[in-house]
């Protein structure tokens, strides 16, 4: 067989991305603050793009620059006048007077002397108020341990403790490994285990929630002998909620048990959750809508954004650099293609999100309007085919996104949920049968709960045929026990 060379046409499908539909699908799942890192960014890497306030100051230096250039001109006419036999004295004139006004529009760089506002006293916050990042609960440990252990060995040891604690206080492994890892006996790991459990948060460095409840109760010295026999014999009651065999348990009524109940309630299960590091973050909406006669108007909220626009110098300049220099031509024309692909990004994002805030708000105006009850389900696939994109777009559309309403503010994923079907064929949001059996339980008898199967019945007869494993998701969901936990938790109420 003989190899050879040649050249062949083919036509073949492929799906490429440019790069501008690349920038656009970046930009839409990013939060406005997100975003005004990304035209930071661009702001810095693009000189052709400038924000406003840019504009602002670039126009009034140019304004400068030609107060400066009309006061030249004045001056060069004067020279070049004959008759003016005191030219040079007037020279001499304007050139102090320039440099008078250059020394004092300086003067605070030039002086030496001592500035009064120097000698001002102010209130300065301390560092304390302005530190960023709190106490971690590891940190507060170790703080504790140094002021403890004094050995270098026992150092050792409890930093091995410490840092085999989770965030809910217990630890992770066994004193046996942690007397392998630092070649130590186990009972000196034990004794500084146990010194470590008397650490704030008491109870840290425990095995079992069960040991964790005892230490706090001998620190506390509460001499309760029956709490002390709940938790060490029968927390598998007090898991299922079982007070009445509890009491038969302990030989006991059951209105005692309540009294001891109370002081294992004011113990803390997880002791480390006190110096956890979850932060709060503040909602700020992209969207926010408004009611005005009667009408629901919808607006983008873009006020931290800043406004872009390209900059008239550089336009300038790209069209005298195409006569003369043809490299800094091909540069600010690339510069320039890039501005204007990411302006047009930024314009198709906030088409985009307009598009779909608009829809789920006309869709939802009754929910909006009305409340919970009139809520309608919707689906990705239902909003895209509404407003003329891909599914996948509209998913990049609502990550993260939120719209502030008359009803409060939601997240946009909020509003896309099941459907189910009524006895008359109509679609009922999975939100408004939630909703339902929240309602429901609330009211029921606490004496005599109602059980799954039952709310399905209920929900039956109200046109809303949902089965009982539904339901019980449902409930799962809401975070509401069963009937027979809510009917023992009574009892111990009314005990």
């Amino acid at each position: 067989m003989i190899l050879k060379q040649r050249l062949d046409q083919k036509q073949v499908q492929k799906l490429i991305l440019a790069p501008a539909l690349q920038q656009a699908i970046k930009l839409l799942p990013l939060t406005n603050l997100e975003l005004i890192e990304i035209i930071d960014t661009e702001l810095s890497e693009n000189p052709v793009l400038e924000s406003e306030e840019e504009t602002i100051e670039k126009t009034t230096v140019e304004g400068i620059e030609e107060g400066e250039k009309e006061r030249e001109e004045k001056g060069k006419e004067q020279e070049e006048k004959p008759e003016d036999s005191e030219s040079e004295e007037v020279k001499e004139v304007q050139k102090e007077d320039e440099d008078s006004e250059f020394e004092s529009y300086f003067q605070e760089y030039f002086d030496d002397r001592f500035r009064s506002y120097f000698l001002e006293k102010k209130e300065v916050p301390s560092l304390e108020n302005i530190v960023s990042k709190g106490s971690s609960l590891w940190d507060h440990l170790n703080w504790q341990a140094n002021l403890t252990f004094f050995d270098k060995k026992d150092k050792e040891i409890a930093q091995h403790i410490i840092g085999n604690i989770n965030e809910d206080g217990y630890l992770t492994t066994t004193e046996e490994e942690i007397a392998k890892t630092c070649k130590a006996r186990v009972e000196r790991v034990n004794d500084i285990r146990e010194k470590i459990k008397g650490f704030d948060p008491v109870g840290v460095g425990s095995l079992t929630l069960k040991e964790a409840l005892l230490a706090q109760i001998e620190y506390l010295q509460i001499k309760d002998e029956v709490a002390c026999t709940i938790i060490n014999d029968h927390l598998h009651l007090l898991e299922k909620s079982d007070y009445s065999h509890l009491a038969k348990a302990l030989g006991i009524p059951l209105s005692a048990v309540k009294v001891h109940m109370e002081i294992i309630k004011g113990l803390d299960p997880t002791p480390g959750r006190k110096y956890s590091q979850e932060r709060t973050f503040y909602v700020v909406p992209d969207i926010i809508v408004t009611k005005e006669d009667d009408k629901l108007d919808i607006v983008l909220n873009n006020e931290s954004l800043p406004r872009l626009r390209i900059s008239s110098y550089y336009k300038k300049l790209l069209a005298q650099a195409s006569k003369d220099n043809p490299d800094t031509y091909r540069f600010l024309k690339d510069k320039m293609k890039k501005a204007f692909w990411f302006l047009r990004s930024l314009d198709q994002r906030n088409q985009t999100i307009y598009k779909v805030a608009k829809y789920i708000v006309e869709k939802q105006k009754e929910f909006i309007e009305k409340g919970i009850e009139h809520i309608k389900p919707l689906t990705l696939i239902e909003l895209a085919q509404e407003i003329g994109v891909h599914e996948s777009t509209v998913g990049r559309v609502v990550a993260n996104k939120y719209i502030m309403t008359p009803r409060g503010v939601f997240s946009l994923k909020y509003f896309f949920h099941k459907s189910l079907s009524g006895d008359f064929g109509e679609e009922i949001s999975s939100l408004r049968i939630k909703e339902r059996i929240k309602k429901l339980i609330g009211s029921e008898d606490k004496g005599n709960p109602l059980s799954d199967i039952e709310i399905g019945e209920v929900l039956a007869r109200e046109n809303l045929k949902v089965a009982r494993r539904t339901v019980a998701k449902y409930r799962k969901q809401l975070r509401i026990q069963p009937s027979h936990i809510r009917k023992r938790k009574f009892e111990m109420e009314e005990a």
